[in-house]
């Protein structure tokens, strides 16, 4: 049989045992920009360096001319067909050299539990929660068959189980055979970590769907998806979020729950949500992820999650499926259906938050000018002399000799009596400290003072 009737079976096949790929996406290929810690691969003259502790295999698919290269301990380097190395000297390439060695991204930073990792071959409207985007129990797992990766199976405590595994140009279905390719150097330098891989897992014969397995192993699995955030999820932009089965954080839209009989299909099922609901306009912004979960009633869980939950189509959509539950959906073999929402948006969500920014910019505007404009009327009216500032002074004429003085209120301690005629020192004459004085000479007007003497 030749190679396009074994793609052909080997399609039939996985049709009929309803399996599902995941597709390993990180790398350790030399010519991969995102490996490298300036963002690029090396330019002619470069300086390159890989971690002296670390395992790595790494495809090489180009030529380069390198100055210097510092190579790990344990480690390979393959070149495929017409790859190859030469030497150049120090900076040669003046536009990219930047005078520090290029360095090579630990290679152990990529984890199996991290659903970052894994891309399946899902209709782009249909999504999985976060514990099945890691691979399955009944999944097979593929790696390109001429790709250099290293991958981490996590934490001690971690079993991986999953229907096959595909790589270096072999597919494992037997723990025996798998086991013998982990302690080989070629396994050791792609797979680490204490924990455990195994393969041999029975394909997912039920139409209604299998549930994931990959319960246990949710804490590791968030854990890897949060760690770039901090361990912490982002704050959702809705009231009472929902938290599905199986999701690390709460997400705005609703969640229906199915009960089904025997005949129900879950691929079935699958299609006549894209053909019949999703491909409406009005439910053009949403995503729908439908799995079975671990539930003592056999549940089909159906999220719908809206990025924009203003728009209520989650919920609308939501309905409509309740609705549907309890007529056309019986023919689906849906027995009943329960329905969950999330609350309206959240006040000072960033959406409402980048709404309000303008016109809290516009009102400090407005009241800024208006205060300025006052202000300047103020000032131009006291130029003019049609505003003027008026101190009271005493109203009886200062004795012959005297300064006059003012009322002041905190001093006013003449202000039942006529002050009386007295002699005022010269500037060069001293005075008793504690000499009683009958006039008081402020400051604020001494300058007033000096000029009427």
């Amino acid at each position: 049989m030749g190679t396009p009737g074994l793609v052909l079976l080997w399609l039939q096949l996985c049709a009929l045992t309803r399996a599902a790929h995941k597709f390993w996406v990180p790398n350790t290929y030399f010519d991969t920009a995102t490996n490298w810690n300036q963002n690029r691969t090396p330019c002619t003259g470069d300086a390159v360096q890989f971690p002296v502790d670390k395992m790595v295999s790494v495809l090489v698919r180009d030529n380069y001319a390198i100055s210097d290269m510092l190579l790990p301990q344990d480690g390979e380097l393959v070149l495929a067909s017409g790859a190859g190395f030469s030497a150049a000297e120090a900076g040669s390439d003046s536009a990219c050299d930047s005078g520090a060695p290029l360095l090579f991204h630990n290679p152990d930073r990529f984890s199996w539990l991290d659903p970052h990792l894994w891309r399946s071959g899902n209709e782009p409207r249909l999504f999985s929660v976060d514990a099945e985007r890691v691979p399955c129990h009944a999944d097979d797992v593929l790696f390109p068959n001429d790709a250099s990766f290293r991958v981490g199976l996590g934490p001690a405590a971690s079993l991986v189980q999953v229907r096959s595994v595909s790589a270096l140009g072999q597919t494992f279905t037997r723990d025996e055979d798998l086991a013998a390719l982990l302690r080989s150097r070629a396994g050791r330098l792609r797979f680490h970590g204490p924990g455990s891989l195994r393969v041999g897992s029975s394909a997912c014969a039920d139409p209604s769907g299998c549930v994931c397995g990959n319960a246990e192993m949710l804490p590791w699995i968030c854990a890897a998806l949060l760690q770039p955030l901090g361990g912490r999820c982002p704050p959702a932009t809705c009231l009472d979020a929902l938290r599905p089965e199986g999701q690390c954080c709460d997400l705005c839209g609703a969640v229906l729950s199915l009960t089904h009989n025997a005949t129900f299909d879950l691929e079935r099922y699958r299609a006549r949500l894209l053909d019949q609901f999703l491909s409406l306009p009005q439910y053009q912004g949403l995503q729908v992820a439908v799995s079975k979960v671990p539930s003592a009633d056999t549940e089909i869980q159906v999220v719908l999650a809206e990025a924009r939950p203003e728009t209520g189509a989650a919920g609308r959509l939501g309905r409509a499926l309740l609705e549907d539950a309890a007529g056309p959906g019986r023919g689906f073999g849906v027995l009943s259906a329960a329905l969950r929402l999330s609350g309206a948006p959240a006040a000072g969500s960033a959406e409402e938050q980048d709404a309000l920014r303008p016109r809290a910019g516009l009102a400090v505007g407005v009241v800024a000018a208006v205060l300025l404009a006052l202000l300047g009327s103020v000032l131009l009216l006291h130029r003019s002399g049609r505003l003027r500032w008026r101190r009271d002074r005493e109203a009886e004429p200062a004795s012959i000799g005297l300064p006059r003085g003012f009322h002041n209120p905190i001093f006013d301690l003449m202000s039942s009596k006529e002050q009386p005629s007295v002699e005022l020192p010269s500037p060069s004459s001293k005075v008793d400290s504690n000499a009683s004085l009958s006039y008081f000479v402020n400051p604020l007007f001494a300058g007033e003072a000096e000029a009427e003497a």
